[in-house]
């Protein structure tokens, strides 16, 4: 039987078939739609079009933002907010005809590259999404943690460590509180940290600092001395044998050039040598990830 995974993303939804050897039959990509009932008729399309390609069903797993909550079984703490409150499980199941699996999508992110990517081989690996939001999953000795209260990783809803007096108090979050992570690291806020409110894109910013705009360049060295703090921070607390970065930004290479060295005046003790990689699968293991739910 095939595998089917989803990622469903805040700007994009993308859906991948694994085989029973485990290669990748089938990949596409759709906008997500920003509402509850565009989500899931939209995974309801991806799956019947995947399936009638493929010629046969598939199980199906889904990496979201956000998590159900082990309580009332209810989707909390999206930052795509209009899937909060939401039976996403149940729901999904009615429209495929079938049970589904969910798990936060940085989890997914986290046990596809503990097992076949960059962490594999390590003993506890925090792997981070950095993309419109902010999150994490830790994989240690290969199996998930996800905590009593099943939010184990969601590091982007701390505060920034070490804040300026210019940061200070930080920018609202969504979430409802200031300062958080994601506020100042998520791609949506470099974005408009450049370009000014309502901009959500900072994929060019790269290329803009390298042809000589200071504004860019600026913004992306405040960005990598944040990311470097608040990294810190989890190598204070948790100290894993390695940090894989995914997610959009995660393409900026200056950030794996700048952030170890920046990250170790942050860290009690007297040698950092916390190695941070890129996720072998790109942006593409969180959907990996989600294939593999059914495992």
């Amino acid at each position: 039987m095939w595998r089917i995974g989803i990622d469903l993303g805040g700007t994009k939804t993308e859906i991948v078939a694994l085989d029973p050897a485990g290669a990748v039959r089938l990949r596409r990509r759709a906008p997500t739609p920003p509402a509850y009932a565009g989500v899931i008729a939209l995974v309801g399309e991806l799956v019947a079009a995947a399936e009638a390609e493929l010629g046969g069903p598939g199980t199906v797993g889904i990496g979201i933002p956000g998590s159900l909550s082990p309580r009332t079984g209810l989707v909390r703490g999206a930052n795509s907010t209009w899937l909060n409150g939401g039976r996403l499980d149940a729901d999904l199941a009615a429209r495929l005809g079938r049970p589904v699996r969910l798990a936060n999508d940085a989890n997914c992110l986290a046990m596809s590259e503990a097992t076949d990517g960059a962490g594999a081989g390590h003993g506890t690996v925090f792997a981070v999404i950095l993309g419109t939001g902010v999150g994490a999953g830790i994989v240690t000795g290969g199996r998930l943690l996800e905590g009593r209260n099943r939010i184990a990783g969601e590091w982007g809803h701390n505060p920034l460590p070490w804040m300026t007096p210019e940061e200070y108090p930080g920018p609202a979050c969504w979430c409802g509180r200031q300062g958080c992570i994601e506020a100042f690291l998520c791609g949506p806020a470099l974005a408009a940290e450049v370009d000014g409110p309502g901009a959500r894109d900072a994929s060019a910013l790269p290329a803009r600092a390298a042809a000589g705009d200071a504004r860019a360049a600026a913004a992306l060295a405040r960005h990598a001395d944040r990311l470097a703090r608040a990294l810190a921070h989890v190598v204070n607390i948790l100290d894993p044998d390695c940090i894989v970065l995914a997610g959009g930004l995660s393409n900026m290479a200056h950030l794996r050039a700048e952030v170890p060295a920046r990250m170790a005046g942050f860290v009690f003790s007297d040698h950092v040598e916390t190695p941070l990689l890129p996720a072998r699968h790109g942006d593409s293991s969180g959907v990996l990830g989600a294939a593999r739910l059914w495992d």
